[in-house]
């Protein structure tokens, strides 16, 4: 009377394994279903689905027992609908309700099942199915059960045969060898990734063209940017083309975004892999839980649905100072810990920080010292800690009225992605696939030397403008990316005074306290 059924649970982004042990209990006046092992509102009304999915399969309920269903591990958190399909399943094989007719029949040790029921025994579809087909191959399972509209995201795992289901019937007969279930084919995630077209292409703005460089910097080396300049010069239709200067996904860079939007419940429908770098446009009023993520048991913020790809802050001087300060760590580690009593979750967030903002409330530069008393109060909203983690800051002017009449006739798109791409490619012979944002300590020594007539000059804008040590490292590396897209092994003096250039909030005249 005793039956188990291996299932998962989501934990951050990673699946574990959860065993659904299903115990039949002595005939009695009336029929119980208790569920232990700290389930949520969620799986405690599983039972109520179960049952009426299996009754209306006309299949075989337990009717008048106690029926004590138990999710292992008893001390960790269970939510949501995804134990409808193994909570059935177990509560078929203790019951009798699953026979198997055939020798050759699957045995239920080999699979891992997930699924939600709706009342009429069709499945419907769950969170983390990628999660769940890792976990599967991890755990040698030969088989992963999942609802149809998984099974697509699912198969991007190889080394598992992917079996999608439409209805609790055909699980079932599945097992007592009656039927089979479609075998999802895996997908060939080389073949889906492909270069991200263009939203706006940088063709069509006009003016800007230290801007777009500033931009193909940024692109080449992965580092963050801040635009300041009045309204309406172009920076949120210049931050909306970046994604279309930037390298094509590699495969693993793939499947790891998938996997956080899949356990967020952000995939589309269907999607088996997200293909192009994901870009998150949070509004102003976002709170920190929503940009880092949060809850009782943890789901990832925009931070890591942004991880691979670009997180717009528009108006960043509106965004609360709380939310702001929430992105210093990810800023600097590339991930977010959420700490709770029951433990702690580490979800990815590497991406790159682009800020837009106007230098006062009124949306352009004040004169005199009245407007730079209103630049400083309305800039101090971004603390000096966060700025010093934004490699490049920089001015975007008025356009002048020359360049708004005829046709546009400025840099564009392909020109500036060729750049970019031909900048990666030099980084990844020389230090494989950390970008040069991400060079630290001895790496950043090794990769970025720098001759030295550009040694003095660092020298010098450190004493002048009193520069961090943070600011130092972001210096360097910028040069060093300036350096790759002029297609020079060595950093010269013009590519650190280039690096200097974009740090236009240090300057005393700029400086945020």
């Amino acid at each position: 009377m005793l039956a188990r059924i291996l299932s998962f649970v989501l934990r951050g982004i990673d699946g574990v394994p959860c065993e659904i042990e299903v115990d039949l209990g002595p005939p009695a006046d009336r029929d119980r279903v208790v569920v232990v092992g700290l389930p949520d509102a969620a799986v405690r009304e599983s039972a109520e689905r179960v049952r009426s999915a299996i009754e209306n399969c006309e299949l075989r309920f337990p009717l008048f027992r106690r029926v004590i269903i138990n999710l292992a591990p008893a001390d960790l958190r269970k939510e949501g609908p995804v134990y409808d399909l193994p909570i059935a399943l177990a509560m078929l094989l203790a019951n009798g309700g699953i026979t198997p007719i055939d020798p050759e029949a699957p045995d239920p040790d080999h699979a891992i099942f997930a699924g939600e029921l709706a009342l009429d025994g069709r499945l419907r579809p769950v969170r983390g199915a990628i999660s769940l087909a890792l976990l599967a191959r991890a755990l040698g399972r030969r088989y992963v059960v999942v609802p149809a509209e998984n099974a697509p995201e699912a198969s991007v795992v190889k080394g598992v045969t992917v079996l999608s289901a439409s209805t609790l019937q055909e699980v079932v007969d599945w097992l007592n060898g009656a039927g089979s279930l479609p075998v999802r084919a895996p997908v060939e995630v080389d073949a889906l990734v492909a270069a991200q077209e263009p939203e706006i292409d940088f063709a069509l703005v006009r003016g800007q063209e230290p801007a777009k460089r500033a931009l193909t910097v940024a692109a080449a080396g992965g580092h963050n940017l801040l635009m300041i300049g009045p309204a309406g010069t172009g920076k949120t239709m210049m931050a909306r083309a970046l994604p279309g200067i930037l390298p094509p996904l590699l495969p693993d860079e793939a499947i790891e975004v998938t996997r956080i939007h899949s356990a967020a419940g952000a995939l589309p429908p269907g999607t088996p892999v997200l293909v192009h770098r994901p870009v998150r446009t949070p509004h102003h009023t976002a709170s920190a839980p929503a940009l880092v993520g949060g809850g009782s048991v943890p789901r990832p913020g925009d931070v890591s649905l942004a991880h691979r790809g670009v997180l717009f802050l528009d108006e960043l001087a509106e965004f609360s100072r709380d939310a702001l300060e929430t992105l210093r760590q990810p800023l600097e580690d590339g991930f977010v810990t959420i700490a709770r009593a029951q433990g702690s979750v580490r979800f990815p967030a590497r991406f790159m920080l682009v800020g837009a903002v106007n230098p006062t409330h009124r949306g352009g530069f004040g004169r005199g010292s009245e407007g730079a008393r209103d630049m400083s109060k309305y800039l101090s909203k971004l603390s000096g800690p966060l700025i010093d983690r934004i490699d490049l800051h920089v001015e975007v002017p008025a356009v002048p009225f020359s360049e708004l009449g005829g046709p546009p006739k400025g840099t564009g798109s392909a020109t500036m992605r060729e750049r970019v791409a031909a900048a990666r490619a030099r980084q990844r012979e020389r230090q494989g696939a950390v970008l040069n944002t991400d060079l630290r300590g001895r790496a950043l020594d090794r990769h970025a030397h720098i001759e030295r007539a550009g040694v003095r000059l660092l020298e010098r804008a450190m004493e002048e403008l009193g520069l961090s040590a943070r600011a130092y490292d972001r210096i360097r590396r910028m040069a060093r990316t300036v350096a790759d897209l002029d297609g020079e092994a060595e950093i010269a003096a013009h590519h650190v005074a280039e690096g200097v250039a974009y740090r236009l909030l240090d300057r005393p005249e700029m400086a945020l306290r």
